[in-house]
């Protein structure tokens, strides 16, 4: 009988309590060729499916060491075995390893049920958010973006490493983000509500270039225009050349409209650029209106309770609900206190 077909997820969730038997299907990130301090060779492969990551160190005397010596990266295979929480975080022993077929492949690609429903219930929201924007230009700007956009922004990772870093990640966290923002904003009325919306989508929109994922996998590449330029920098561009275009089809309409245009544009790059709240951390300016404060607050909430949640399944224990530090959160982590029952 064969072990359970599991998400990397769920075998780091199982493994904390102890090893479990599993098949995982997973796509080769990279193969690299590394020594032991003693210069005795073996191979370390990077694994991801949907949800997560893992690093499995085969090595020379192991039987697959010369199959798995020779994969290029962006394979896709099946490994069995037994799976543990070890010093370096979840390994693996008494492992096999085959090719995944062509089915098995389709339907490693399209995600776990319960992750693409919840993705497509999150892509649904910011449309639905979006499309109740009262400002006619901010909504429109929004719909021009995940009409052309969209189907990229639904493959794009929130973070390379420390936050949703999976693909649909950016789609999660802008919803989250979004129902946030809402959630907030019958307290504080000051809020420009349609504006801080419409800065959420924009946000991270330089993403889709430094954080995107190729339809066919879960190997996130390099882009040149986002190694060069950034997330922040590809924001603000976007928002200015879609923002020209409608700006020229509806230039009649929008001069009539209050407050001016041009300060709807100002007011919304500056939601962009200021989002990292500090200049070291990339911003070229701090944030310096009620809605740009609100959305770089909203965005570090959300972004570190995801670390919270992730990394008590990846972090490794130190005593009893104590797991080491997730960087970049400042010590290390300690499980919530059990909710009441009655």
């Amino acid at each position: 009988m064969q072990p359970p077909l599991m998400t990397l997820t769920e075998v780091r969730r199982a493994a904390q309590s102890g090893a479990v038997t599993a098949r995982v299907h997973v796509q080769v990130e990279s193969a690299v060729a590394e020594l032991t301090r003693e210069q005795q060779p073996y191979c370390k492969l990077g694994l991801a499916d949907a949800c997560d990551r893992m690093t499995l160190r085969v090595w020379s005397d192991h039987p697959a060491y010369k199959t798995c010596s020779a994969l290029q990266g962006e394979e896709f295979i099946e490994v069995t075995g037994e799976f543990f929480q070890s010093q370096y975080g979840m390994d693996a022993r008494k492992w096999m390893v085959r090719p995944l077929d062509a089915d098995e492949r389709n339907a490693l690609l399209e995600g776990p049920e319960e992750l693409r429903a919840k993705q497509a219930r999150d892509f649904e929201f910011i449309k639905k958010s979006c499309a109740e924007i009262r400002d006619p230009r901010l909504r429109m700007l929004c719909d021009a973006f995940l009409n052309e956009w969209g189907e990229r922004f639904r493959r794009t990772a929130a973070a390379r490493n420390y936050h949703h870093a999976r693909r649909g990640g950016l789609v999660e966290h802008t919803a989250q983000m979004m129902r946030t923002a809402l959630a907030i904003a019958p307290l504080y009325p000051e809020l420009h509500v349609d504006l801080l919306i419409a800065g959420i989508l924009f946000h991270d929109s330089g993403k889709l270039w430094e954080n995107q994922l190729p339809e066919s996998g879960f190997v996130m590449g390099y882009d040149e225009l986002g190694e060069l330029v950034g997330h922040i920098s590809i924001g603000l561009e976007l928002v200015n050349s879609l923002w020209r275009k409608l700006s020229a089809e509806n230039a009649a309409t929008w001069k009539t409209l209050s407050p001016p245009s041009e300060d709807v544009r100002m007011h919304l790059l500056h939601l962009v650029g200021s989002h990292h709240g500090e200049m070291q951390f990339g911003s070229p300016v701090f944030p310096k209106t009620p809605e740009a404060m609100a959305l770089h607050y909203i965005d570090n909430l959300d972004a570190r309770l995801e670390m919270f949640a992730a990394g008590y399944t990846t972090a490794k224990p130190l005593g009893e609900r104590i797991f080491d530090r997730v960087r970049p959160l400042p010590g290390n982590l300690v499980k919530s206190l059990e909710k009441f029952s009655a």
